[in-house]
Formats: C-alpha cells, structure tokens, sequence
C-alpha cells in the first residue's frame, strides 16, 4: 500500500527477510495483492558464492539456497533473482579471482534450472566486492543468456570505481538497479565516502539517471535509499592496496576526481532513533527528487 501510495512500478526485495518468507503461501498472498496494485515484484538473496566470508553454509549449499530461490522467484511471479558474491572483505588476501570463479561454477551448475524456469539471475556489484569489469567478468564466464546485473549506484566508491565507469562497463547486462547518490572528498590519509539523499551527493548522479534511463530502457531504476557514512579509504598507505592491486590507474583517477571536488558530509550512524520515520523521509525526498529530474509527474 505504502509503495503504490508513491506510484512505484516495481517493488525490489533484495533479501528474504524483506518479503517475510519463502513460505508458498506467503507468496502468492504477496503476488495476489501486488498484481491487485500493478505492482511488479523482484526478489533476491543474498551471498551465493560458498567461499565468500558472507555465505550463510547453514541455510544448504550454494545451489541448494539458489534452487529454492528459482522455485520462489516463479511463485511470485519475478522475473529475476538478485543474488550477491559478498562484501570488501572478500577482495582481501587477493581472494576475489577464487571467489569470481567459485560464484560461476555455483551458476553454471544452476543454468538449466534457471533456463526451465524462464528467469534469470542478477548479481549485484555489492558492498565493496566487485568493479564493473570484475563483474562483467564473471557474467561473461557464467553465461550471459541467464546472468546478468542488479547494477548499483552507490557501491562502485566502496571499490574505489566511479559510478559512472560502472555504469558504461555494465550497462548491457543490467537486468535492474539499485539507485542512490553519493558523496565522496579527500580526508588526510585517502578519501571518505557516505550515501546520501539523491541530490545531495557530488558523483554527478542527474546525468548518470538519465543515462541509466538512455541505456536500459524497460529496466527497473529502484531507489534504495540508504543515508549513512561516511566509510574512509586510507589508500594513501601502501597496506591499503593489498585488496585492491587490480584496480587499474585511469579508474582510479576517475576517483579521485571526484574526491578531489568533493566537500566534507556530516558522520551519519547505521542506527538512529526512529529509524523508520527517518528512513521514509529520506526515500521520499529522494523520490520526489528523482520524479522531477526524469519530468514524472506526481499524482
């Protein structure tokens, strides 16, 4: 009711726990009333790949989880399933070639299960885990007739990678969108990054609307609004780059740029007194900024 209330077209539950349950029931109560508002409903879970630190092993193997995800992605009527490699923790000790190669034989073991039940799966650029050519590569090496991307906004700066870079490297693969605005300035030792409400960051996030709006056309622009930080990148420590030696130069700079242009937000924590309210307030200032930008009129 709230989602249809802000006319959105596509509600995203990015983690089980967001829909409630995997329960049969529970879907088709979710699906029923979602086709009753016109909404259309995507679905996701998280880390699939076993040897990530994120991997929940007590939930069954990588393709056991993923199995019942395809079977509940059909329930409630998504066309996709986002599911995720991991977090920044992964690029540590130069693992994440192993893990890009353990999350691909999890897929490819999956493929005829997912090409049977006519969907596909979106890997998402998550949480510091992946650039946009990394991911590319591991869309590639999967099978891009079904994997692609849940392309993400704001975490390509948790990679050190400029949004924008992501998006140009992404942009035929992308099967939805997570959307929020970032800032990011130079601090003593690197640079330091928050999320912010759309509007109020310096990654240029007008133009990478509407050339997310030009590129993928038919592809949910989701807002997930998540106003916290900042986290800091002390790269100017040589201990820094132990995670991030793939990174190349040019992309960097493109970073750097935009740190260097930037300007100092105030400490935001995860958790706050009346989350909830502040929560919404931010996701409809971002809302209503979002509709005026793409000239979507209010109702």
């Amino acid at each position: 009711d709230y989602c249809a209330k802000q006319q959105a077209k596509v509600v995203h539950f990015s983690e089980i726990r967001f829909i409630g349950s995997l329960e049969e029931s529970n879907l088709k109560q979710v699906r029923a009333y979602a086709e009753k508002l016109n909404i259309e409903v995507e679905i996701g879970i998280r880390s699939i790949c076993p040897s990530s630190k994120m991997f929940d092993a007590k939930a069954g193997t990588a393709e056991e989880q993923l199995g019942r995800m395809i079977t509940s992605a059909q329930t409630v009527g998504s066309r996709i399933v986002r599911a995720v490699l991991g977090s920044a923790d992964d690029r540590k000790n130069g693992m994440l070639e192993s893990h890009i190669e353990d999350t691909v034989r999890v897929l490819r073991n999956m493929r005829s299960r997912v090409m049977d039940a006519n969907i596909k799966i979106a890997i998402e650029n998550h949480a510091g885990d992946m650039q946009g050519h990394e991911l590319k590569t591991l869309i590639e090496e999967a099978g891009r007739d079904f994997v692609g991307a849940c392309l993400d906004s704001g975490n390509p700066l948790w990679t050190l990678e400029d949004p924008h870079v992501t998006l140009e490297t992404l942009h035929p693969y992308v099967l939805t969108s997570h959307v929020r605005d970032s800032a990011v300035w130079q601090v003593p030792k690197g640079a330091a990054v928050s999320w912010v409400r759309m509007g109020e960051g310096n990654v240029g996030i007008d133009s990478y609307v509407r050339r997310y709006a030009e590129l993928c056309p038919g592809r949910a622009l989701s807002l997930e609004s998540i106003v916290f930080g900042p986290r800091r990148y002390a790269y100017r420590d040589p201990k820094f780059w132990d995670a991030y030696r793939d990174i190349p130069a040019w992309d960097f700079q493109s970073f750097v740029e935009l740190a260097e242009r930037g300007k100092p937000h105030a400490d935001v924590p995860w958790e706050q007194a009346d989350q909830a309210t502040i929560e919404r307030n931010d996701l409809e200032a971002s809302l209503r900024y979002t509709k005026k930008l793409l000239g979507i009129a209010e109702a």
